[in-house]
Protein backbone atom coordinates (compact mmCIF):
# COMPACT_ATOMS: atom_id res chain seq x y z
CA UNK A 1 0.00 0.00 0.00
CA UNK A 2 1.38 3.50 -0.74
CA UNK A 3 0.88 6.56 1.17
CA UNK A 4 -1.78 8.56 -0.94
CA UNK A 5 -0.26 12.00 -1.27
CA UNK A 6 -3.10 15.09 -2.24
CA UNK A 7 -0.73 17.43 -3.20
CA UNK A 8 2.59 18.29 -4.29
CA UNK A 9 6.15 17.58 -2.17
CA UNK A 10 7.01 19.91 0.28
CA UNK A 11 10.79 20.44 1.44
CA UNK A 12 11.88 22.12 4.57
CA UNK A 13 15.24 23.56 5.05
CA UNK A 14 16.61 24.77 8.66
CA UNK A 15 18.20 28.64 8.28
CA UNK A 16 19.70 31.09 10.74
CA UNK A 17 19.10 34.08 8.49
CA UNK A 18 15.53 33.47 7.58
CA UNK A 19 15.01 37.25 5.62
CA UNK A 20 18.29 36.79 3.49
CA UNK A 21 16.92 32.88 2.71
CA UNK A 22 13.59 34.18 2.04
CA UNK A 23 15.32 37.22 -0.59
CA UNK A 24 17.32 34.70 -2.62
CA UNK A 25 14.57 32.07 -3.22
CA UNK A 26 12.01 34.57 -4.12
CA UNK A 27 14.13 36.84 -5.93
CA UNK A 28 16.83 34.95 -7.43
CA UNK A 29 14.92 31.66 -8.14
CA UNK A 30 11.78 33.05 -8.61
CA UNK A 31 9.72 31.69 -5.83
CA UNK A 32 6.24 33.04 -4.72
CA UNK A 33 5.38 33.68 -1.21
CA UNK A 34 2.55 31.57 0.57
CA UNK A 35 2.78 32.42 3.97
CA UNK A 36 4.65 33.11 7.37
CA UNK A 37 3.75 31.65 10.47
CA UNK A 38 5.34 31.38 13.92
CA UNK A 39 5.27 28.67 16.61
CA UNK A 40 5.94 29.31 19.89
CA UNK A 41 8.29 26.70 22.20
CA UNK A 42 5.01 25.38 23.74
CA UNK A 43 4.16 23.81 20.27
CA UNK A 44 7.67 24.15 18.48
CA UNK A 45 9.28 21.28 21.10
CA UNK A 46 6.22 18.85 21.02
CA UNK A 47 7.08 18.97 17.33
CA UNK A 48 10.45 17.91 17.83
CA UNK A 49 11.72 20.68 15.73
CA UNK A 50 12.89 23.27 18.03
CA UNK A 51 13.44 23.63 21.69
CA UNK A 52 12.51 27.48 21.73
CA UNK A 53 9.93 27.38 18.70
CA UNK A 54 10.43 29.16 15.60
CA UNK A 55 9.32 30.97 12.16
CA UNK A 56 8.19 29.27 9.07
CA UNK A 57 8.58 30.50 5.53
CA UNK A 58 6.13 28.93 2.53
CA UNK A 59 7.32 29.63 -0.76
CA UNK A 60 6.16 27.62 -4.01
CA UNK A 61 7.47 27.02 -7.40
CA UNK A 62 5.52 28.14 -10.69
CA UNK A 63 5.03 23.94 -10.57
CA UNK A 64 3.14 24.16 -7.28
CA UNK A 65 6.65 22.49 -4.92
CA UNK A 66 6.72 24.23 -1.93
CA UNK A 67 9.96 25.08 0.36
CA UNK A 68 10.05 25.62 4.16
CA UNK A 69 12.28 27.95 5.03
CA UNK A 70 12.45 26.92 8.75
CA UNK A 71 14.38 29.44 11.46
CA UNK A 72 14.31 28.80 14.91
CA UNK A 73 14.22 31.46 17.28
CA UNK A 74 17.89 30.81 18.49
CA UNK A 75 20.02 29.99 15.90
CA UNK A 76 22.05 26.72 15.76
CA UNK A 77 25.72 28.04 14.59
CA UNK A 78 27.37 27.94 11.42
CA UNK A 79 28.66 24.27 10.25
CA UNK A 80 31.79 24.32 7.70
CA UNK A 81 30.86 22.88 4.42
CA UNK A 82 32.59 20.13 3.04
CA UNK A 83 33.96 19.70 -0.50
CA UNK A 84 31.85 17.05 -1.47
CA UNK A 85 28.61 16.76 -1.46
CA UNK A 86 28.20 13.51 -0.49
CA UNK A 87 30.77 13.88 2.05
CA UNK A 88 28.59 14.19 4.59
CA UNK A 89 25.92 11.89 6.10
CA UNK A 90 22.32 12.56 5.51
CA UNK A 91 23.31 14.95 2.79
CA UNK A 92 20.33 16.14 0.62
CA UNK A 93 20.05 18.65 -1.72
CA UNK A 94 17.57 20.22 -3.91
CA UNK A 95 17.19 19.46 -8.10
CA UNK A 96 15.57 22.56 -10.06
CA UNK A 97 14.94 20.97 -14.22
CA UNK A 98 15.55 24.02 -16.32
CA UNK A 99 14.93 24.31 -19.77
CA UNK A 100 18.48 26.63 -20.25
CA UNK A 101 21.23 25.17 -17.46
CA UNK A 102 23.87 27.99 -19.14
CA UNK A 103 21.05 31.24 -18.51
CA UNK A 104 20.48 29.38 -14.84
CA UNK A 105 24.33 29.45 -13.99
CA UNK A 106 24.81 33.13 -15.03
CA UNK A 107 21.93 34.58 -13.32
CA UNK A 108 23.53 32.53 -10.28
CA UNK A 109 26.37 33.52 -10.67
CA UNK A 110 25.09 37.45 -11.21
CA UNK A 111 23.81 36.89 -7.79
CA UNK A 112 26.69 36.23 -6.29
CA UNK A 113 26.45 32.62 -5.91
CA UNK A 114 29.41 30.37 -6.32
CA UNK A 115 29.59 26.90 -8.03
CA UNK A 116 31.09 23.95 -6.64
CA UNK A 117 30.94 22.36 -10.25
CA UNK A 118 32.64 25.80 -11.79
CA UNK A 119 31.39 28.30 -13.70
CA UNK A 120 30.03 25.52 -16.52
CA UNK A 121 27.71 23.24 -16.26
CA UNK A 122 29.17 19.62 -16.42
CA UNK A 123 27.88 16.64 -18.81
CA UNK A 124 26.86 13.76 -16.66
CA UNK A 125 26.05 11.40 -19.51
CA UNK A 126 24.86 12.24 -22.92
CA UNK A 127 22.44 14.76 -23.15
CA UNK A 128 22.37 15.52 -19.29
CA UNK A 129 24.26 18.87 -17.99
CA UNK A 130 24.37 19.74 -14.25
CA UNK A 131 25.84 22.49 -11.79
CA UNK A 132 25.76 22.59 -8.27
CA UNK A 133 26.25 25.28 -6.05
CA UNK A 134 25.12 26.02 -2.33
CA UNK A 135 22.19 28.77 -1.35
CA UNK A 136 23.54 31.88 0.91
CA UNK A 137 23.44 29.40 3.82
CA UNK A 138 25.51 26.52 2.52
CA UNK A 139 22.45 24.38 1.37
CA UNK A 140 22.81 22.47 -2.10
CA UNK A 141 21.31 23.18 -5.63
CA UNK A 142 21.43 21.42 -8.59
CA UNK A 143 20.62 22.50 -11.92
CA UNK A 144 19.76 19.88 -14.50
CA UNK A 145 19.16 20.03 -18.10
CA UNK A 146 17.62 17.23 -20.34
CA UNK A 147 17.94 17.24 -24.27
CA UNK A 148 15.17 15.03 -24.20
CA UNK A 149 12.97 15.89 -21.23
CA UNK A 150 10.19 13.94 -22.86
CA UNK A 151 12.74 10.53 -22.12
CA UNK A 152 13.47 11.63 -18.48
CA UNK A 153 9.96 12.15 -17.79
CA UNK A 154 7.38 10.59 -20.40
CA UNK A 155 4.74 10.79 -17.81
CA UNK A 156 4.49 14.47 -18.56
CA UNK A 157 3.96 14.36 -21.98
CA UNK A 158 2.08 17.14 -23.68
CA UNK A 159 -0.56 15.40 -26.15
CA UNK A 160 0.52 16.37 -29.52
CA UNK A 161 4.00 16.89 -28.44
Amino acid sequence: MSINMIVPLEVGIACRDLPALRRFYETTMGFSFVSEITVSAEKSAPSGLSADGYTVVRLQTPYGERVKLLAPHTPPPAQVAPAYILDRPNAAYLTFIVADIDAAIAKLLAAGIHFMTGERRVEARPGVYLAFCRDPEGNVLELVEYSDIGAYRPDLKKAGN
